[in-house]
């Protein structure tokens, strides 16, 4: 007697199913809206840049004001000149930033993410060239939908033409940080650019296409670990975009005549705009999730509506879980601002930021190294006097011409014998020999401390000492 899978007999059970772990993407087409932290989002925009295109070409004493130099190993920012020995300083700007996002993660929500990251701002203006070429929400929906056409294909055609142009002025501009973009500029037009230089303007270039272009919201749900570790730095005291459901639910459409109490209905209206404008596709009604960037678009929207309908604005808005579920006033809320875990990342901030100032100001405009000639450890000239040979380097690390003069203390008659001056270049770096002379018999044999000076010509308040050694042999 045979079975019948279809009836589920015995075979059903041999039969393989395949079960997806992962959900299809769908596309997010976000809705444009205007209001408040709509402005302020495209003020970020604006900002940042104009700071990033426009930095590399400002001038700043005869050279480009903010310039990492790797191939010769020089840091320009304004009127600072850093050298690889300066990493501690880099190393307190990512404790500085890392403090900061901590800070405002804990006081607000992601505002880094919502109007200032990389991938917010790009994804920004790359869907704005795309409501420009193709249209508002609606029309993107039907154009994708509709089949091929001279009509789709020219849209299509422009707008990702548009998207690489911008994308490799953004890479250009990136690279001009780390070769002089003047430079950079005039081999583009002339194509000689180097393999490195064209790789990272196309590297960079593609990147910025890819990710605001193509996976916008993707970065942020799965690929910034931000979103991952976020929820450790929020407390019910954190300012967060919250959908206040007391006050909203239940939910429904009415006329703009009704009384919702008459219906038991809330005040959301179940219209959906909320979702439809959010850039990563969540329901905000849903409660705050990892996906939310904190861009306040749904706020914005959300006000829009109770204006239309005649309900009072915030049913979406800025508030703490505390003030949500207490019913507090925003002054109320703000008197929780300076908790304690806000207070602790302000103090270690400011400490770490006045340190870092700190050093900057007593930072010396001169370095010196000083190593002693180890291929032998004295020797004998005329008339019994003992010589020490040593190799003296020092960094200029101003920005104009420096002479330096040497002198050597520590013992009894000791000087220099060879050339006492040295003439720097702004920001050079110079080597040179020294050779050290003491009289016979004036110490006892072994190590002895020495104590070289350099004293800058043309402001003696410039005076570096370094300690060494004199060998006196047996």
């Amino acid at each position: 007697m045979s079975s019948n899978p279809s009836k589920g007999g015995p075979a059903a059970a041999d039969e393989e199913i395949e079960v997806s772990l992962y959900a299809a993407r769908e596309k997010i087409y976000p809705r444009a809206v205007l209001g408040l932290f709509s402005k302020w989002r495209w003020g970020f925009v604006w900002l940042t840049q104009i700071l990033f295109y426009g930095l590399p070409w400002l001038e700043w004493n005869g050279r480009q004001a903010v310039l990492f130099d790797l191939e010769s190993r020089r840091f320009f920012i304004f009127n600072l000149v850093l050298y690889p020995h300066d990493l501690i300083y880099l190393t307190g700007l990512l404790v500085i930033s890392a403090l900061a996002l901590f800070l405002f993660t804990a006081v607000a929500g992601r505002l880094w993410c919502g109007y200032a990251c990389p991938q917010t701002v790009y994804t920004e203006i790359y869907l704005w060239i795309e409501k420009k070429v193709e249209g508002d929400r609606s029309a993107r929906m039907r154009l994708d939908q509709s089949s091929l056409s001279l009509e789709k294909f020219g849209k299509k055609w422009l707008k990702h033409f548009l998207w690489i142009a911008f994308g490799f002025w953004t890479g250009f501009t990136f690279v001009g940080y780390f070769t002089p973009i003047q430079e950079l500029g005039a081999a583009v037009i002339q194509w000689e650019l180097g393999p490195w230089q064209t790789f990272w303007i196309v590297f960079y270039g593609f990147a910025t296409y890819g990710n605001a272009g193509f996976m916008r919201e993707q970065v942020c749900k799965y690929m910034c670990p931000y979103a991952r570790f976020q929820s450790a730095m929020f407390d019910k005291d954190t300012m967060i975009v919250t959908y206040d459901e007391n006050r909203g639910e239940p939910r429904g459409p009415r006329s703009k005549k009704a009384d919702p109490k008459a219906l038991g209905l809330g005040a959301c209206v179940d219209c959906s705009l909320c979702v439809q404008v959010c850039p990563t596709g969540i329901d905000i009604r849903k409660g705050l999730q990892y996906e939310c960037i904190g861009c306040g678009a749904c706020i914005d929207v959300c006000d829009d509506v109770m204006d239309k309908v005649g309900y009072p604005r915030g049913l979406i808005r800025y508030s703490t879980q505390n003030g949500v579920n207490q019913g507090w006033s925003t002054a109320q809320m703000l008197k929780r601002v300076f908790r304690p875990r806000v207070l602790i990342y302000s103090g270690i901030l400011m400490a770490i930021l006045l340190a870092m100032m700190v050093s900057l100001y007593m930072r010396p405009p001169v370095k010196v190294d000083v190593v002693r000639d180890r291929s032998f450890l004295a020797r004998m000239v005329e008339m019994g006097y003992l010589e020490n040979v040593y190799r003296i380097q020092i960094l200029n690390a101003t920005e104009q011409p420096q002479n330096y003069v040497l002198s050597v203390s520590g013992l009894p008659d000791i000087a220099i014998v060879s050339d006492m001056t040295v003439s720097l270049r702004p920001t050079e770096v110079r080597a040179i020999a020294v050779t050290v002379r003491v009289p016979p018999n004036v110490a006892e044999t072994g190590s002895h401390p020495i104590v070289f000076e350099v004293t800058s010509e043309s402001d003696p308040s410039i005076r570096i000492t370094e300690r060494s050694a004199f060998i006196i042999p047996r």
